[in-house]
């Protein structure tokens, strides 16, 4: 077992970074610069949603313990962005989950009047896998920013049990420089315990958090609680609209997902989501 430890610790590593500005021109939004280096990769094909559409993806095919991807995305004046990835993020085995992490950082960046959907599709945790992940975003004046992230765990209906694995998701949001939203989500190492509680999950195979910042966020809430019924919660305050969904499989999850974002984004879920 040692022996093996050494050998996979002199494995190659996925590292990817990549970078992107985007500004208005008549009226449209184009790509400003951009830069990638590694497994991360940026593509922008062309959609019926009169915005401009940024798909990541990984190279690397997933995620394991000791690889790093990092996104940043920069939107000027006017702008108006989806940014959503070509297939699910799938975090793989790790040596040891709570040393070794597959690292997410992701940084956005939003000036006044833009305006940036954030709907990668869903990540995937395996059982001991371990992921960090981080997302931090700056906002102007004027802004509205729709976030939506998904996890399953594991892929039931082929028979997988999750049993250990680590999970940590950070958000921090702030806008004029104040924080105007945090959280913070752990699970793990004994994710298969916590999993079944009652007061956590359930038993649920996946589960799904949209946050919604812009102006008269309540007009939504009626609506939005018909779709989310007995399946989560939803909740304004501030300016703010959040959501938190559960789901015994991801089929039933993304119906749920498709209609909030068709809700709350006029344009629906990325072109991607449907291929």
């Amino acid at each position: 077992m040692e022996d093996e430890k050494k050998e996979l610790s002199f494995m190659q590593r996925v590292h990817g970074k990549a970078i992107m500005s985007v500004f208005c021109r008549n009226g449209q939004t184009v790509l400003g610069s951009l830069f990638q280096e590694g497994s991360a990769r940026l593509c922008f094909p062309k959609n019926n949603m009169a915005s401009f559409e940024a798909v990541m993806i990984n190279t690397g095919g997933g995620l394991t313990g000791g690889d790093h991807l990092e996104w940043d995305m920069r939107l000027c004046s006017g702008t108006d962005v989806i940014v959503t990835t070509q297939a699910a993020e799938k975090i793989y085995r790790s040596l040891d989950i709570k040393k070794e992490s597959a690292k997410v950082d992701v940084s956005l960046s939003l000036s006044a009047n833009s305006r940036l959907c954030w709907l990668p599709q869903e990540t995937i945790i395996f059982n001991n896998s371990s992921l960090r992940r981080r997302l931090d975003v700056s906002m102007a004046e004027k802004t509205e920013l729709l976030l939506s992230e998904s996890i399953i765990f594991g892929r039931q209906l082929m028979g997988e049990y999750m049993d250990k694995a680590f999970l940590k998701d950070s958000w921090i949001i702030r806008q004029n420089g104040e924080v105007i939203h945090a959280e913070a989500f752990s699970l793990g190492p004994d994710i298969g315990r916590e999993i079944s509680m009652p007061v956590l999950f359930n038993n649920a195979g996946a589960f799904a958090t949209i946050l919604f910042i812009a102006p008269d966020v309540q007009r939504f809430l009626k609506k939005g609680r018909e779709i989310v019924n007995d399946t989560g919660g939803i909740s304004s305050w501030n300016g703010k609209l959040l959501i938190r969904l559960l789901s015994q499989d991801f089929y039933s999850l993304r119906k749920k997902l498709i209609a909030l974002l068709t809700l709350l984004n006029t344009k629906g879920a990325p072109s991607m989501w449907f291929i």
